[in-house]
């Protein structure tokens, strides 16, 4: 009798093992833990299990299940979602898992990779095209994208009004930049004012954004009342790039603050007073009058900088006496935290982030599309913010004493 070379059936598949068996073995398995997950949410809420008599403590009553298709990281998986009515007062209500939203078709986990494929520079037909082998046949529409994003709005809100009275925040980085903004048929740029902190512990949070109609002092005070109002207390040293308008805010709202200028924007300034055949010699005289050793240090460097470009040129002498002493405030703080005090760098990642993500924009087609934008960089991760350099030494604003 010849031998049979058939080869024999796998499980789960009509025509054996295939390329999709991992997969399917894997969404019989979710769709079993889920199903249980509900189940024990469920029997949570009624305090008693299927027929069980507890008398007062049964909280309500089972009533079948519902089929519904969810979406997860490995595909669609078809789930029997368990349907139940609780007790409220004389009444009953419809009990609703918090673990699996009502009407929700994707996980949670999802509507994140969905949201950050965009955020990450992906337009909208792209993600969805980019996501498909690992969503399979699962439902996305054109507008998901869009109604996701839309969801942001909400987020944003309250995000902009939390309480910060407990936030401890030691430096504040303020400064503004403009993103084009699509405004009927024209494309122009818009101020996004940023305000980042500096907690004592030495991490940096985004303190709040606002679109204004121009970086002008009574928007500038709008924004530091608005953050008083939600209980943010006088921090230790504000860093600006020296708009008048801002620091004539900050002098009215915590008089004698100490200021620090943005040296990376003085220096900006500098080799734009400087002639094109000087601009090396004044960056590296700047620079040199900058990255000291101490105090006494800079201030000899000041000297000598400002009596050559007097003779040189006068007009980048005359850049550098306009920031006056608010140029070295960052050395009456720990030596090791100066590289963090010195500019406003961090606030120019946030900054660099946004216009990498829509760089191949032309503009973006509303003012509240720059705001949600950032603001869901900001929430899935894609802008990162470390602790400042020296946080160890971070010294307490009002008491004196070292963080812990």
């Amino acid at each position: 009798m010849a031998n049979d070379t058939k080869k024999p059936e796998g499980p789960g598949s009509e025509s054996g093992w295939g390329l999709d068996t991992i997969e399917r073995c894997v969404r019989e398995r979710v769709r079993a833990t889920i199903e249980h997950v509900l189940e024990a949410e469920l029997l949570a809420a009624l305090g008693a299990a299927p027929s069980a008599r507890v008398g007062q403590v049964r909280q309500g009553y089972r009533h079948g299940t519902r089929e519904r298709t969810l979406t997860t990281s490995v595909g669609p998986t078809a789930i029997a979602v368990p349907r139940a009515r609780l007790f409220e007062g004389e009444a009953t209500v419809e009990w609703q898992s918090q673990a699996l939203e009502r009407y929700a078709r994707r996980t949670a986990r999802v509507d994140e990779a969905l949201i950050g494929a965009y955020l990450a520079g992906t337009n909208s037909r792209r993600v969805r095209s980019a996501l498909a082998p690992l969503l399979g046949a699962g439902p996305l529409s054109k507008d998901v994208i869009s109604r996701l994003v839309g969801r942001l709005q909400g987020d944003f809100e309250t995000w902009r009004e939390r309480d910060l009275q407990d936030e401890q925040i030691r430096y504040l980085l303020l400064d503004g930049w403009y993103p084009k903004v699509r405004i009927g048929k024209q494309r122009v740029r818009v101020p996004v004012m940023v305000t980042l902190g500096v907690r004592a512990s030495g991490e940096r949070i985004v303190l709040d954004l606002r679109l204004v109609g121009d970086e002008s002092h009574a928007a500038w005070k709008d924004a530091l009342a608005h953050l008083v109002r939600r209980g943010l207390k006088r921090p230790g040293l504000a860093i600006i790039d020296g708009n008048a308008g801002l620091l004539r805010a900050l002098e009215e709202q915590w008089p004698g603050l100490p200021i620090q200028r943005c040296t990376a924007h003085k220096l900006r300034n500098v080799q734009g007073k400087a002639p094109r055949k000087l601009k090396e010699e004044a960056t590296e005289d700047f620079r040199r009058m900058i990255y000291v050793e101490s105090a006494a240090a800079a201030e000899r460097a000041r000297e000598l900088f400002l009596k050559k470009w007097r003779l040189r040129c006068p007009a980048v002498a005359a850049s550098v006496e306009e920031a006056g002493d608010q140029l070295w405030t960052f050395l009456r703080f720990p030596r090791s935290q100066w590289k963090a005090l010195r500019t406003t760098n961090a606030l120019e990642r946030i900054n660099g982030e946004f216009r990498r993500r829509t760089k191949t924009q032309a503009s973006l087609p509303s003012q509240n599309a720059v705001l949600l934008l950032l603001f869901g960089l900001l929430r899935s991760g894609h802008v990162k913010l470390r602790r400042i350099d020296g946080w160890q030494e971070m010294w307490a604003a009002a008491t004196g004493e070292r963080a812990a």
